[in-house]
């Protein structure tokens, strides 16, 4: 499958293995017109192929070996060290992957590649309370500063950003890592500290989730809502300059058309989206079965009633597509 692709020619750069986030997500929200057994084959050959034959996933033989990939393991290209980043995405495609692997019936393969995806916990310091790299040893990297790459910088095992950037990207386990961290509030107060102290980055793409996080967790959905207003409203402006920074093929217009109309794809290959209040007093969208869904909102609400009905912040796709009206109280 392609991995990042750039003036028309594949580069083999970046991080992961983001075919199988795309095809996954978009197979199990029900589209369904291709042949997703001979893509399935090739998700597989990514997955397994050992990493001297392997362009998707050239460090792949400690990550499956040992769950995690140790800092220089293969020579690194202009970037630096990217370990921690290329298993952050790696984590994420096996999670999709073992979503597809269950809808198709393969259950031994649906088990071992979540059973991969939840290595992300080797990297977690309790120290730090963050995601840090780790030695060929199995030490952690020392000395070490999580706010060292910032701003699109270069620190060991990250690229383009720092462990702050990085260590709430695991939208696929999202209450075992809070679990991890000593629990919900824990990872809460965290979250928010990352907010708090200028550690987010609207431009960089591991952290864009982070505002949705908050209503994984009941009492906090609000801060979802409040940090999805500022974001927008400090960051994105009719303005040749009016979005944060590079525009990734699309991904930060794509954050905000989302987070304006007041929902968002929470986690590839999970067919949900968290709810967030929306920008508009009112927008209606037409859905391809020709349906119209039209959302309407309010300034200070407490609650997004779907069809008349309460069912949360955390919508399923089918349920929001099948909908007719989402209105915020």
């Amino acid at each position: 499958m392609p991995k990042w692709e750039l003036f028309g020619r594949e580069t083999w750069t970046m991080e992961g293995d983001p075919a199988i986030c795309v095809i996954a997500d978009t197979w199990l929200k029900g589209v369904q017109d291709y042949d997703i057994l001979t893509a399935y084959e090739a998700f597989l050959k990514s997955a397994d192929t050992p990493g001297a034959q392997n362009l998707m996933r050239p460090d792949i033989d400690p990550y499956i070996e040992d769950g995690y990939i140790p800092l220089n393991w293969f020579s690194a290209d202009f970037s630096g060290d990217n370990s921690v980043s290329h298993a952050l995405e790696y984590y994420v495609a096996d999670y999709a992957l073992s979503r597809l692997a269950l809808a198709l019936g393969r259950t031994e393969d649906a088990a071992r590649f979540y059973a991969r995806s939840l290595g992300y916990k080797n990297y977690y310091s309790r120290e730090f309370q963050c995601l840090r790299p780790i030695n060929r040893d199995g030490t952690f990297l020392s000395p070490f500063n999580p706010e060292d790459g910032a701003n699109f910088t270069n620190a060991p095992g990250f690229h383009e950003g720092s462990a702050w950037n990085y260590s709430f990207a695991v939208p696929h386990d999202v209450a075992g890592h809070a679990r991890l961290m000593g629990g919900n509030k824990v990872y809460v107060n965290k979250l928010q500290q990352v907010f708090d102290q200028g550690l987010y980055d609207p431009a960089n793409e591991p952290d864009i989730l982070y505002p949705y996080l908050f209503s994984r967790f009941k009492g906090y959905e609000k801060r979802t809502w409040e940090q999805v207003d500022r974001i927008l409203r400090e960051n994105y402006r009719n303005a040749p300059d009016g979005i944060p920074g590079n525009d990734d093929t699309g991904t930060m217009s794509a954050w905000a058309v989302f987070s304006m109309l007041g929902f968002y794809p929470d986690c590839p290959a999970d067919p949900y989206y968290t709810l967030t209040r929306p920008t508009f007093d009112k927008a209606v969208l037409t859905l391809p079965d020709g349906h119209t869904l039209t959302i309407t909102g309010k300034k200070k609400p407490s609650k997004a009633l779907l069809d008349g009905k309460n069912k949360g912040f955390r919508v399923a796709h089918e349920d929001l597509t099948k909908a007719r009206t989402l209105t915020w109280k």
